[in-house]
């Protein structure tokens, strides 16, 4: 199999241009073929949801690697369109608010479980002490459950802007649970946390996020049958998990975050 060069590089895969129509996301060695039918099986359950995302194809194989066939979806993320044109600020953060309270009217039963998914993460999060490991345990336990169709990554950088509408890309972190643990997610990626270096116009970026995140959940809980109130017992939740992905540059914010759950 000759391949040209990546369109895109992630932490654990290249994309590339593969036949007509179509993407291929080859992973890096060492991930496993379980791993990729996983992600597989997750990505066909969200589409068959009626989500617009991306048709899923076949694995392949090549030199040792595994590689999914992706649909080809041509779009500019939210991110590029906010920083590409900063005054539609307002009618986009409405957009993203929309496309998640609609994502999360739609039961998934077969898809895994947040609450062990995030359990696991805080398990082996490495920065947390024991005392805030089980404190962060604990508050998830008292937190009610749900089966609603969650991203785990929802952020402007994953909704791709096209021809036919907005389409959400990368599901890995999909689960099915409660919608705040989602939006608390998003609160930790978006509505305060540390840009990437390489964004262009980062200090404009900054001040619209802010604007960019309040309008947003206020258009979510105009939307949503969820408790604005409830939120803030998701988040330091959320961060304590978010912890096990050694986001370095954002590791204390989110230690300071978490340790409000012994202090609770």
């Amino acid at each position: 199999m000759l391949l040209s060069t990546p369109i895109a590089l992630g932490a654990t895969a290249e994309i590339y241009a593969w036949k007509d129509g179509w993407v291929l996301k080859l992973f890096h060695q060492g991930i496993s073929r379980s791993t990729v039918e996983f992600e597989a099986s997750v990505n066909h359950t969200v589409y068959a949801s009626g989500m617009r995302v991306p048709a899923v194809g076949q694995i392949i194989e090549t030199d040792g690697r595994f590689g999914l066939e992706y649909e080809r979806v041509e779009g500019t993320s939210m991110l590029q369109e906010l920083i590409n044109q900063p005054w539609r600020f307002i009618a986009l953060s409405r957009q993203l608010a929309e496309l998640q309270a609609d994502m999360h009217t739609r039961q998934v039963p077969q898809m895994p479980s947040q609450r062990d998914r995030l359990a696991e993460k805080i398990k082996r999060a490495s920065q947390l002490s024991e005392n805030l490991r089980q404190a962060a345990l604990d508050a998830l336990e008292q937190l009610p459950d749900d089966e609603k169709l969650c991203h785990g990554d929802f952020h402007p950088g994953n909704i791709l802007l096209t021809d036919r509408g907005p389409v959400i890309i990368d599901w890995m972190d999909a689960s099915r649970g409660n919608p705040l643990m989602d939006v608390a997610r998003s609160t930790l990626l978006f509505g305060g946390g540390p840009l990437p270096v390489d964004i262009p116009r980062r200090w404009l970026v900054r001040i619209l996020m802010r604007w960019f995140y309040r309008i947003y959940l206020w258009r979510y809980f105009q939307l949503s049958p969820y408790d604005r109130r409830l939120l803030s017992a998701w988040i330091p939740v959320a961060a304590a998990a978010r912890l096990d992905e050694n986001i370095t540059m954002d590791e204390d914010r989110l230690l300071s975050i978490a340790k409000t759950l012994i202090n609770a």
